[in-house]
């Protein structure tokens, strides 16, 4: 039966995320859409993403209703689709360009980014790879093919180009080959060989500048800096308890991308230390959901699951931190929303989703313990049937 036994506290941690990032998204938008575009209301980006919502519920369930044996035969089509859409985004006429990058894909009455989906395909396929009954940790076919596939989805990114979804499939891939006890020494080797590589993509000039931006954000302020500089006075402002819900004056052309990769930093001036603590502490606890799915799972032997639960988790955690980072100066800039709370589809669909996914495989988890026991509890009874009939001997 349909929501009998999911997580109920990992459900009511993305509702609170999501309905708190839409009230943001409405602040962040209501006043500047107005003064930038004048062609458009200003509740413009609220109703395409209350849109979004429901698109996004949908998935959710969708998800939720999908069995862990679906997914397993999905893994490889769904990769395959990710890598058809990725590709598309070079065709003239279906791909859109904003800010040099190509990244998008024109689908009415929005725009997709595939990145978003390759990031869930992948964790899929490596859950599927990882608990096949060849796979062996020791052996380097079974960390070569992986790391093959992340390569040339990360090839196709830095095409687009995408450093940050470079990156964060860099790590979402190594964090699942070293959960399943891959040999430290071609984690090693493949880092080793990746730091030229880091180093030659950061010389390009405007990542340099990023960079540049990163180390002294003051040297720069009306330039390359000024973003980061933008970011470090709302998040100032703010203080304790924030300026007021709807109050905020980085919001006014001052902060760029407000309502989108620095909406967190909106967050911290209109709301406070104190509320963009808790929302720190929703993913923290979110996290730590999904690893205790994982957890229950592999204590039930079903490796395929907990690899899945595992890496979504991760996929969710990591970009947040990456955001949480950049908007307070402790990593350079990257294009990455936060999830459930910026504005933007595509994330928000991607990881809704993996929040259904997680809610099955909770109820999976919880439903195959007390099976685990029974199962137990007649092997023993047979055996005692046993015994009294042939004796001690058998």
């Amino acid at each position: 039966m349909p929501f009998k036994t999911y997580d109920r506290w990992l459900l009511t941690t993305a509702l609170l995320l999501m309905g708190f990032g839409t009230l943001m998204i409405y602040s962040s938008t209501a006043v500047l859409t107005p003064a930038k575009e004048k062609s458009i209301s200003e509740f413009h980006y609220f109703t395409n993403h209350l849109f979004t919502m429901m698109v996004s519920f949908a998935m959710m369930y969708a998800a939720y209703r999908l069995r862990p044996e679906t997914l397993r035969k999905l893994a490889v089509p769904l990769l395959v689709l990710s890598l058809a859409l990725l590709l598309l985004v070079f065709v003239p006429g279906m791909g859109v360009t904003a800010g040099k990058a190509k990244r998008w894909l024109r689908l009415w009455p929005s725009t997709f980014q595939p990145s978003e989906l390759v990031k869930l395909a992948m964790v899929i396929f490596l859950a599927r790879f990882m608990s096949g009954q060849g796979y062996r940790a020791d052996r380097f076919y079974c960390f070569a093919v992986p790391v093959s596939v992340m390569l040339m989805f990360q090839c196709i990114f830095l095409l687009q180009p995408d450093f940050g979804s470079t990156m964060t499939l860099g790590v979402l891939t190594l964090s699942m080959l070293y959960i399943s006890g891959i040999r430290m020494r071609y984690l090693l080797v493949l880092l080793a060989l990746a730091v030229p590589v880091v180093i030659k993509l950061l010389q390009e000039p405007y990542r340099l500048a990023r960079i540049t931006a990163f180390l002294n954000p003051w040297e720069n302020a009306r330039g390359s800096g000024f973003q980061l500089v933008q970011s470090f006075i709302a998040l100032g402002s703010g203080g304790l308890t924030g300026v007021g819900l709807g109050n905020s004056r980085q919001k006014l052309s001052f902060l760029p991308e407000v309502h989108t990769d620095f909406i967190f930093s909106m967050v911290g001036e209109e709301l406070g230390f104190i509320t963009a603590s808790a929302v720190v502490a929703l993913f923290a606890f979110m996290f730590l959901r999904g690893i205790l799915i994982a957890d229950r799972n592999r204590n039930t032997g079903e490796m395929f699951v907990y690899y899945l639960a595992f890496g979504l988790s991760m996929m969710i955690a990591i970009q947040a931190l990456v955001n949480f980072f950049v908007v307070t100066g402790l990593a350079p800039t990257k294009g990455l929303p936060l999830p459930f709370i910026s504005y933007g589809g595509s994330s928000l669909l991607v990881n809704m989703t993996a929040v259904g996914i997680l809610l099955n495989l909770s109820r999976d988890g919880q439903e195959k313990k007390p099976q685990a026991v029974d199962r137990f509890k007649e092997a023993m009874r047979k055996k005692k049937a046993r015994r009294a009939v042939y004796g001690e001997g058998i």
